[in-house]
This record gives structure tokens, C-alpha cells and sequence, in this order.
């Protein structure tokens, strides 16, 4: 085993390297492309189980697998690089993928419906609408304006005294609408005053202690 690779996957999985003892389905991994493209890029080894020992591609058909998922079961395309490596005379498939410019990079799911995902610790998560408002409204930074009202000061209270908040929590506070909610949190996760806490079980925003 080269030594690149080796030192790769004693890594271990994390935010930017994700470990495939195979590739079966597509659909299944272009949910890593899209948590990849719309985070900060990472490298999919496939081959490699998930303590890191080495498994080894069983045939091409996992480059053509891969190849799908990018450019049939994603939109916009996520484009990508492969490398092959050798290791304990087995083949090992290296998928890198660069942070996409074209963000949200979303998938298609098995109700035909689309979905992102991004990448948190070494998990795959589902994007909600507050994250999607914050990939939009970075492309046009510098057309968005942040203005304090009563909704804002309300939610700033609430953190001040509380730590943290839900969208639902906050939108019953503020008595506005979901979609005025979610705009706020992602304004405010924008200019780096809030924070999101994202896991399996939800999502919640606090302030960002470097802010304060």
C-alpha cells in the first residue's frame, strides 16, 4: 500500500473522507456527491470497509455506478475525479470532489423527490430549507441586507436567555410565517451571528460565540 493511501485512511471517516466497501446503487452514493459538493469537497475511497481495511473494487461497473449518480441522479451534475490505487494486490477507487460552485447540488430519491445533503462529522444529512436559503443567498452576499425589527430582537432574546432555538420555536415567538423565519435564521447564519447545530434528530441555532 502506497503511503498517500495509507495515511488516508488512517484518518479514519470524518467531514471530508468517506469509506465504500462497495458500490451497489447509484442513488445511495450520489448522497455523498451531494453532502461532498455542497460542504467543503472530500474523497470517497471505495474498497475500503468501514474500519479501513482494505476490500478492493470488484469490477469497473463501480466507476460506471459512480459516473451515474454524478450525472443521472444529481442536478446540476457534480462533476468529479477518480484514481485507482493498489493495495494488498486489490484495486482501491479514489472519488474526489471539489465544493461545488453551484450549490445546493440536490438528489433524486426513491419517490422521485429532490433532496441535498451535506456533510456533518462522517454522516450524510439532509439539508433543510433554512440551509438551502444560506447556499441561494451566498451567491448574492452582497445584495442581502440584514435589518433588526421586532423578530430579530425577539430571537435574540430568547438565545441570550434560552442558548438555543428551533424554527419552530422561534416563528410561535415571533408569531411570522416559516418562510420570514427561516429567511431571518439564514441571514443571520450568513453574517456569521448565528450558528446551526445540525444532527439525525433535527436542527438548532444558537449564537456564534466568536460573535460575541
Amino acid at each position: 500500500m502506497d503511503h498517500y493511501l495509507k495515511k488516508l485512511i488512517a484518518e479514519g471517516e470524518n467531514e471530508h473522507l468517506d469509506f465504500k466497501y462497495c458500490v451497489s446503487d447509484s442513488r445511495k452514493i450520489s448522497r455523498t456527491l451531494s453532502a461532498f459538493a455542497n460542504t467543503d469537497g472530500g474523497k470517497i475511497l471505495i474498497g475500503v470497509r468501514d474500519n479501513g481495511s482494505i476490500a478492493g473494487i470488484r469490477s469497473d461497473e463501480e466507476i460506471y455506478m459512480v459516473d451515474t449518480a454524478a450525472h443521472l441522479f444529481c442536478r446540476p451534475e457534480i462533476p468529479f475525479s477518480i484514481k485507482q490505487h493498489s493495495a494488498e494486490g486489490r484495486t482501491i477507487l479514489e472519488v474526489d470532489v471539489a465544493k461545488g460552485a453551484d450549490r445546493p447540488y440536490q438528489v433524486r430519491n426513491e419517490n422521485g423527490r429532490w433532496l441535498a445533503y451535506f456533510r456533518h462529522s462522517d454522516q450524510n444529512l439532509a439539508a433543510n430549507r433554512v440551509l438551502l436559503q444560506v447556499w441561494r443567498k451566498e451567491e448574492k452576499r452582497s445584495g442581502v441586507l440584514v435589518k433588526f425589527g421586532k423578530a430579530e430582537n425577539t430571537l435574540m432574546d430568547h438565545l441570550k436567555k434560552n442558548g438555543s432555538v428551533t424554527l419552530s420555536k422561534f416563528r410561535k415567538l415571533a408569531r411570522i410565517s416559516s418562510y420570514r423565519a427561516e429567511s431571518i435564521l439564514a441571514n443571520l447564519i450568513l453574517f456569521k451571528v448565528l450558528i446551526m447545530n445540525a444532527s439525525e434528530k433535527g436542527f438548532t441555532y444558537e449564537l456564534n460565540p466568536s460573535d460575541a
